[in-house]
């Protein structure tokens, strides 16, 4: 019996890890409800959507129309992002978990909270059961009113998700404050954020101006630090044209408004302000857990910090200087570790006649096997030479990857349970 226990235990545990696993789209949740269309169109202008979704654990409290149009007037996007934030709780409620409350009230972290930006506990919400069965939603502020109240439950996924309509937003003083970002010194910001040298050519080469045009619509800039300018292998820069340099600076910006979080939910290539064509100048992502890196078809970059996260525009620094194939394509390869500064990356042997090979000697000869000759080992699977003619490429693989993998992994897991299921009858008996 002990042992049937156990497999129980471990089936439950295999289950309860397939559950949380199960990704939510909250955007195409609210696309069901036309009562939530502004709600869910400012979610996605300022990319809360992709926080929502990165979230395994989340309350979204949801606005109507009506009380949306109130919010927003005269507010730009980026303190539009801050209550959308505020109204985005970091833990599960459901009206069961709302009417009974430990005291009757409690605070909950917000998104906010994460932002760094929330001054002592304002990015907290103070959940209350007010008279008549009535529950008031306001924010951390001692005194503060509760403006929004609980409406409805519109959708529950326990206990990863849940959707509940309020009456009004959540507001302090204080938190509509965010300047535009068109406002802001970007030579300024980067060399603050440790990237002078990029800065400096981004000043000198003029695509500043191309820069601060696109910050009105949007713009993500990957600003390579200090460190990356003095990589080993780096090509040399100094030698590019005017107008190579400036495809290059281009290269590093993306006519998008993409925080990090948004980063991780790209497939396949995004252009960038340099892209001249399909394909031409995009840059792709690589993500893995909370690790973002930017793929150029030639090296990888980390993005290692955001600097800026003002919608609609997001300023992150990357440890290496982006290298399109288009310009550097036949540059050389890096230094090998332990190569001196000054010794070139990678030296071209030098042009020797070859030698011709010794006629082999009687002795050394060896006889051809008689019978039917052997054929030639078949190219591995992977080899282009095995490819049909009709494969998918780009996204299309990549769907029909992901569906296999899906697949495969739905068949492994009800192969699991039903084994353990077995298991457990056997065990009984």
């Amino acid at each position: 019996m002990a042992a049937a226990y156990r497999l129980l235990f471990l089936l439950a545990v295999s289950l309860a890890a397939v559950s949380a696993a199960r990704a939510h789209n909250i955007t195409a949740i609210l696309e069901g409800y036309s009562e939530y269309s502004l709600y869910n169109s400012y979610l996605s202008q300022t990319k809360v959507c992709d926080e929502i979704n990165g979230r395994s654990t989340v309350t979204s409290l949801v606005l109507t129309n009506g009380a949306m149009s109130s919010l927003v007037s005269n507010l730009s996007l980026a303190d539009v992002k801050n209550a959308l934030r505020l109204l985005t709780l970091l833990d599960y409620y459901d009206p069961k978990k709302l009417h009974s409350l430990h005291g009757g009230s409690e605070l909950t972290t917000t998104l906010y909270q994460t932002t760094g930006d929330a001054s002592g506990d304002m990015g907290h919400v103070n959940i209350t059961n007010l008279r008549g069965g009535k529950v008031g939603f306001a924010s951390a502020q001692p005194g503060a009113k509760f403006q929004a109240t609980y409406t409805k439950s519109v959708k529950e996924e326990p206990y990863n998700l849940s959707v509940l309509e309020v009456s009004d937003p959540i507001t302090f003083p204080g938190l509509f404050t965010a300047a535009s970002a068109a406002s802001t010194n970007l030579t300024a910001l980067l060399e603050k954020a440790g990237c002078k040298r990029f800065a400096a050519l981004v000043v000198s080469s003029g695509v500043i101006k191309t820069y601060q045009a696109a910050m009105d619509k949007a713009l993500t800039l990957f600003a390579p630090t200090d460190d990356a300018f003095h990589a080993k292998g780096l090509p040399d820069l100094a030698k590019l044209t005017a107008a190579d340099l400036v495809t290059l600076l281009e290269y590093h910006a993306l006519p998008q408004y993409a925080p990090k979080a948004s980063l991780k939910t790209i497939r396949g290539g995004i252009p960038t302000l340099a892209s001249t064509g399909k394909g031409k100048y995009d840059l792709s992502v690589v993500a893995r857990g909370d690790d973002v890196s930017m793929d150029t078809g030639m090296d990888k970059s980390r993005v290692a910090s955001t600097v800026l996260d003002d919608t609609p525009v997001a300023v992150h620094t990357v440890d290496s200087v982006l290298l399109p194939p288009e310009l550097f394509g036949g540059a050389p390869s890096p230094a090998p570790a332990g190569a001196s500064a000054d010794t070139p990356a990678s030296a071209p042997a030098p042009e020797t006649a070859s030698a011709p090979a010794p006629a082999p000697t009687k002795h050394h000869e060896k006889k051809k096997p008689k019978g039917k000759p052997h054929s030639p080992p078949a190219p591995p699977a992977d080899s282009p030479d095995m490819a049909p003619a009709d494969a998918p490429d780009g996204d299309e693989a990549d769907k029909a990857d992901d569906k296999s993998a899906a697949v495969a992994v739905g068949t492994g897991f009800a192969a699991m349970v039903a084994s353990v299921a077995a298991m457990v009858g056997a065990s009984l008996l």
